[in-house]
């Protein structure tokens, strides 16, 4: 399952959309709500889904 699709199964319903932006250089970054909540520039290290969904969770607390 690739990364988007464990996001969207998760959030089933509660995500509008998701959308790629094409860069260079190896930046891979999340934005939700315009915030930035994960960039692989400044950790050096792709994140992990599950990691990234239990950010987005607590964002919605």
């Amino acid at each position: 399952m690739s990364f988007t699709d464990e996001i969207l199964e998760h959030f089933r319903g509660k995500i509008k959309e998701v959308t790629l932006i094409t860069s260079s250089g190896g930046v891979f970054e999340i934005v939700v709500n315009n915030q930035l909540i994960y960039s692989k520039k400044e950790t050096g290290e792709f994140p992990d889904p599950k990691d990234i969904i239990t950010i987005m969770e607590q964002l919605s607390s």
